[in-house]
């Protein structure tokens, strides 16, 4: 009889154990990836509703035409809009080569008073080519038209 009940109680320790090593690695998980998920805003979203100056997040839309300012050193300084807003961007380091005025663009970083500073900056050459967020963002401010096959 002993002997049944000392089985029953290891193998409830056992299930016990299971279970918080389950809750503990999912909540190591949970805060390793705190960092890794950014949210996409459109420059509407963003001026409707501006996020924390610690919260990172992503940011699309079209580069606004003659905003792009480059500074002494590799600042450079430029407005995206969606076509219902613009938000003022600053990122000190190397624009992709296909980066442009009126091309669209994906900003990585934070907005801070007032302003979006960029840690990274993602440009495709063509609307085609944007991430679905932007394209949908855009839709919304009835500035995005479908585009054929084109060579720009």
């Amino acid at each position: 009889m002993a002997l049944k009940s000392l089985k029953k109680k290891r193998r409830v320790q056992v299930i016990a154990l299971a279970a918080v090593a389950l809750i503990v690695s999912t909540a190591l998980i949970g805060y390793a990836m705190r960092d890794g998920i950014n949210l996409f805003r459109s420059p509407t979203q963003v001026t409707e509703a501006p996020p924390a100056s610690n919260e990172v997040f992503r940011i699309g839309g079209l580069v606004e035409e003659g905003s792009l300012i480059r500074g002494a050193g590799q600042e450079i300084r430029f407005n995206v809009t969606d076509g219902g807003a613009t938000v003022p961007v600053v990122f000190a380091g190397v624009l992709p080569d296909l980066f442009a005025e009126n091309q669209g663009m994906v900003g990585t970083g934070r907005y801070v008073d007032g302003v979006f500073e960029a840690s990274e900056i993602l440009a495709k050459h063509d609307e085609n080519y944007m991430p679905k967020e932007v394209v949908d963002a855009l839709k919304e401010q009835g500035v995005y038209q479908e585009h054929g096959d084109q060579d720009s």
